[in-house]
């Protein structure tokens, strides 16, 4: 046990977390040249295109260090994207220590602190290392004092590394053999195995990632999950190289996978602990917080025979993405499908993508909303987080909405716009720092509703992609929300409705409206669009009919005969406007979520 290390790599977005992996695995040997590509831990197609890491991964690395001594250094690579922290968080269990990435130019930043924390939350050695050092606009001495002041952490423990030309990974690798300490276990106790990730494999059933904290496991004893009492055969254990690996037994301290012939996906629960049957643990490791879901969403296939198949997708994500929670949900414009909950809007887009490409579904997605909690008059109190469940406005006493507590850094020139961008989604106690010269820390109270439309997309705009934004949940505040509702032809249409602040129901239902206009094709007889607030309409739009011209044959002769024929037209139109239905198309729903540029 003394000659393994298990470690994560944690930092802000762009760190370098994932070249940092790439470098340690080729010293290591673990692939040649030839094989070798970037971001090789990052196996799914949406990370490779992004640029980003969504899923953390771990590989064992082989290292033989300075005195000859062999080391197995157990490594995760974690996502750096706030919307991701859960995925941080459960990495970070299965650690004993922790390389905190920071850019040699950038410096330390909002994410770094927040992973900092995350650290030292689960009692982590942390070796601080400054990546980055080759860039022109390097100034390591500068960031090793920030790092001694900001995140007091020791500076004569900081590694100096460019990840990617790959200078000063011998030194880190020594670096990490000399600080950072074994695992702690009992190879003779009752087995304790901490289920920190799962994956679905078609052909092997769930493929489970532990860290074995007490005692050992192999091929063909029988395992029990403790939360749910479930018992399986041991097929495989093994350790993660770049590709799986079977090994002879897993071991205390060490971090592999299991392979136990687990069809179903709601058996594997990440934070579950795994035992012997014959031999079982008295208790179960502490397992991981619920997550908090922020951004709900209901998903619905656009052709209705896919609503299986979008269950067992589901199903299936939600064993790779513990963050991800669904209920049943339908709406009559849409049909049936899922009610999602995420932890921001980055999570909401992966989950879509995945979904579409790995499994094939066309989705719809109807707008974002947040959780609001409704006080009523008769003193109980319910959560919302769809515009179907709002309560009758007579019933409602108080309606409270979630604030967040944002911190956007960036260059001191942009200072004025990102402030009016603040007030324009009803920002508050805004305050500034200075972290370092020509940069500004801006700190600022935001209800989540706003942040969710387009306030990322909006920030990168007018900072010309230097604004790093970062937030974490404050409380709830008193707030006047209404509920708009759109009308096609004069029926409510359930999967447009939202929640929204009266003072922008305007804004959005205006936008709505003129966006629905573009999208829906026009018919024979004139559409009325139009945005309410309970009976009282406050924008509207007409999509003109298609007119034929029915004239055409009548050459000279009494006006009479022309007029009769409009006449009877107009009748015609009349009597197809109150039985006409309008069928509007799926883009004309996703073009509604697209906001305002």
């Amino acid at each position: 046990m003394d000659n393994i290390r298990n470690f994560s790599i944690i930092a802000h977005i762009d760190h370098g977390k994932s070249t940092l992996a790439d470098r340690m695995i080729q010293f290591c040997k673990l692939v040649t040249d030839r094989e070798f590509k970037d971001q090789l831990l990052d196996n799914m197609a949406i990370e490779r295109e992004r640029g980003i890491t969504i899923k953390s991964q771990t590989i064992c690395l082989p290292y033989t260090a300075s005195d000859g001594r062999e080391y197995f250094l157990n490594l995760v690579d974690t996502p750096g994207h706030v919307d991701f922290s859960y995925e941080v968080s459960r990495a970070l269990s299965s650690c004993e220590g922790a390389l905190l990435l920071i850019d040699a130019a950038q410096g330390v930043e909002a994410q770094t602190l927040a992973n900092l924390y995350l650290a030292m939350e689960n009692d982590l050695e942390i070796i601080p290392v400054i990546n980055k050092i080759d860039l022109p606009s390097a100034e390591p001495e500068r960031i090793a004092l920030q790092i001694e002041e900001d995140l007091g952490l020791d500076s004569s423990h900081i590694q100096y590394c460019s990840a990617k030309l790959g200078t000063g990974i011998p030194e880190l690798f020594e670096a990490i053999v000399a600080m950072l300490p074994p695992p702690k276990g009992d190879n003779k106790a009752p087995l304790q195995a901490l289920i920190f990730d799962a994956t679905y494999d078609p052909f092997r059933g769930t493929i489970i990632s532990v860290r074995i904290i007490n005692g050992t496991v192999k091929s063909g004893e029988v395992i029990r999950f403790m939360a749910n009492g479930r018992e399986y055969r041991v097929e495989e254990v093994g350790l993660f190289k770049l590709h799986r690996e079977a090994e002879k037994q897993l071991s205390a301290g060490q971090v592999g996978y299991i392979l136990a012939g687990i069809k179903t996906v709601e058996d594997t629960r990440p934070g579950d602990t795994i035992t012997h049957r014959d031999r079982p643990a008295a208790t179960a490791l502490p397992g991981f917080r619920p997550v908090q879901q922020v951004v709900f969403s209901s998903v619905y296939p656009i052709s209705t025979d896919d609503y299986e198949d979008l269950a067992a997708a589901l199903e299936k994500l939600k064993l790779n993405d513990a963050a991800l929670t669904f209920e049943k949900d339908s709406s009559v414009a849409l049909g049936f499908g899922f009610r999602c909950g995420f932890l921001g809007l980055l999570h909401l887009e992966v989950i879509q993508e995945r979904l579409e490409r790995e499994f094939d579904i066309s989705l719809i997605l109807t707008v974002p909303s947040v959780q609001y909690i409704f006080h009523l008059a008769d003193g109980n109190t319910s959560y919302v987080d769809n515009p179907a469940h709002f309560p009758d406005p007579g019933h409602i006493q108080r309606i409270d909405e979630p604030f967040i507590k944002a911190t956007i850094l960036m260059p001191e020139r942009y200072m004025g716009a990102v402030m009016s961008l603040c007030i324009d989604r009803r920002g508050e106690n805004t305050t500034f720092h200075y972290p370092t010269p020509g940069r500004i820390e801006l700190q600022c109270e935001l209800p989540l509703a706003e942040v969710i439309y387009d306030f990322y997309d909006r920030l990168k705009s007018i900072t010309q992609g230097y604004g790093s934004f970062d937030y974490s949940l404050l409380d709830y505040r008193k707030s006047d929300l209404v509920k708009l509702d759109i009308l096609v032809n004069g029926e409510f249409v359930d999967a447009l409705s939202q929640l929204v602040h009266r003072n922008n129901a305007r804004a959005r239902g205006l936008h709505a409206c003129e966006m629905l206009k573009e999208e829906i094709p026009r018919q024979m007889f004139k559409i009325a669009i139009q945005a309410a607030i309970g009976g009282t309409v406050i924008a509207r739009t007409t999509i003109s009919a298609l007119r034929k011209d029915v004239t055409a044959k009548c050459y000279g002769g009494d006006i009479s005969r022309k007029r009769k024929l409009l006449e009877k037209q107009k009748a015609g139109k009349k009597r197809m406007k109150t039985v006409g239905n309008v069928e509007i198309p799926q883009t004309a729903f996703l073009a509604v979520l697209k906001s305002e540029q």
